[in-house]
């Protein structure tokens, strides 16, 4: 079955990207990769950050969530960028405003100044991520291409993390923490210059931005993050944390209203009427608040229990980035024969698992013996969950909701993932509160009842993609046209309104 697409959503250069479609691929995975480890990179660095800027042991975790929180709160208005600017020159605007970003970073001279920079980065990021996913979801003629596609993707999305800390290791370790954003100014800019001769021409959508939207809705989850962290350090009475609660509510509750009433929101409320859509939503933010949260407690423990270098400890996660990259592959051969639901709750199930094992950490527990083995299973659990997830997430939707879409999708992970590290620091911090004794069996004691929170998500994730999750067979992708075989080697068949002078596909960029 296709999708019945009005004669916008026809690609403007289908020949183009035929030949090229190998070449576009490149460019914008090494996009993707180099947004999602951003997120990580920094890690392994905190401490020399802290020691080079003045960080406050309090304020270094916003060194990760000013990048984080800017880049799931702006990829809902990144996604319309794409669809209202045309995707070509929105790729290359978030390449050079994540460049820039990186550049200014890596030479700050004081706190405020990093954390600036990092909030444009994860700008750059908002609007590099949903234009990528739209990219792949209409610029791939064949359903092999784009499940090829959607399983580098898949891969880079799952590994990216891993990938960071192991390179945020090597830079620290050999150069200056500067080097974990210096490095993305020369991959920006060549990607800059080579998105033009590889990424072909898209019609631009009319409409105007949902500033209010987007206002209201990083605003809100903002104001949720910081509430939890501050009530871990001053309690749950205290003015300021009660004030960002109810602030909180107060901007999520007028982002709804503004999303109802919007001609054109950054979020089409229809986008939830999907019992699919709805539960992979809660599956990216348990998700992602479970990988950042064990990459941030096992980061801790490696290096102030184990007393591992900051190099040693990115190492530490290569065989979780290998075994997500592994199941990925693995995963891209498999979907077209077993579907995507068996994958979704096998992988959902595996992460919990891991989860569990990784509850047990204690101030004795060793890498090989107690730690290489749950991370593994997330490794293999995450790598089954990655592709499907991103597929159910942006299938059968209008081509005008791809840009949207794609935005919610990696917006749920991203600020779902804020929301839960900074639930999960607010638990570590009520049970290592008043803890004494060995500063090693503090940081286990808060890390396990950590993980047992990151539990406690993923069992509900997975509760609702058993319940909810029925993506039909074959089900067709975003960029789909009449005529268009779901068969591997099928071809788009000519039609009337493929061309771009059509009196609908207007504004070609």
């Amino acid at each position: 079955m296709a999708v019945s697409t009005p004669a916008v959503a026809a690609p403007a250069s289908p020949p183009r990207l035929a030949h090229r479609t190998g070449l576009m691929l490149v460019v914008i995975a090494m996009a993707q990769l180099m947004v999602i480890l951003d997120a990580t990179i920094v890690n392994v660095a905190l401490p020399s950050v802290q020691t080079s800027l003045g960080f406050s042991t309090q304020n270094l975790s916003w060194v990760v969530n000013a990048y984080t929180l800017a880049f799931g709160g702006l990829l809902l208005l990144g996604g319309r960028i794409g669809d209202l600017l045309g995707r070509r020159p929105a790729f290359i605007g978030g390449i050079l405003l994540f460049t820039l970003g990186s550049l200014l970073g890596g030479l700050a001279q004081n706190s405020g100044w990093l954390l600036g920079m990092r909030v444009i980065q994860g700008a750059g990021a908002a609007i590099v991520v949903p234009t990528v996913l739209s990219l792949i979801a209409t610029g791939f003629p064949t359903e092999r291409e784009r499940n090829r596609a959607f399983a580098v993707f898949a891969g880079v999305s799952g590994a990216g993390g891993a990938i960071g800390l192991v390179a945020g290791g090597l830079l620290t370790e050999w150069a200056s923490w500067r080097w974990v954003l210096l490095v993305n100014v020369p991959i920006g800019v060549a990607l800059a210059l080579a998105a033009p001769l590889f990424i072909g021409r898209t019609p631009r959508s009319e409409g105007r931005f949902d500033v209010g939207g987007a206002i209201t809705s990083t605003g809100g989850v903002a104001l949720l993050v910081y509430g939890f962290i501050h009530a871990s350090d001053s309690g749950w009475r205290e003015a300021t944390t009660i004030g960002s609660f109810i602030g909180a509510v107060v901007l999520l509750v007028a982002f709804v209203f503004i999303e109802s009433r919007t001609p054109q929101p950054i979020i089409p409320l229809r986008l939830f009427a999907s019992r699919n859509r709805s539960g992979i939503y809660a599956l990216g933010v348990a998700m992602m608040g479970s990988l950042i949260g064990m990459f941030f407690f096992l980061t801790l423990f490696f290096q102030n229990v184990l007393s591992y270098s900051p190099l040693k400890t990115g190492l530490a996660f290569l065989p979780l980035s290998v075994s997500i990259i592994v199941v990925s592959g693995v995963m891209m051969q498999l979907i077209p024969k077993i579907g995507q639901r068996l994958p979704l709750v096998a992988g959902t199930l595996l992460i919990t698992g891991s989860l569990i094992w990784l509850s047990a950490i204690s101030a004795d527990s060793a890498y090989l013996s107690d730690l290489l083995g749950p991370m593994l299973l997330y490794g293999f659990g995450a790598g089954m969950v990655f592709m499907p997830m991103t597929m159910v997430g942006v299938s059968d939707v209008e081509m005008e909701d791809t840009g949207a879409a794609s935005g919610l999708l990696n917006a749920t992970q991203q600020m779902g993932g804020s929301l839960s590290l900074a639930v999960i620091i607010t638990v570590y911090g009520a049970a290592t509160n008043g803890a004494t004794g060995d500063p090693a069996h503090v940081l286990a004691k808060g890390a396990s009842a950590g993980f047992l929170v990151a539990v406690g998500f993923t069992v509900v994730a997975l509760a609702l993609v058993v319940l909810l999750v029925r993506p039909a067979a074959n089900a067709p992708m975003p960029g789909m046209m009449p005529g268009m075989d779901a068969g591997p080697d099928a071809e788009p068949e000519p039609s009337a309104d493929d061309s771009p002078s059509a009196p609908q596909a207007k504004n070609l960029e």
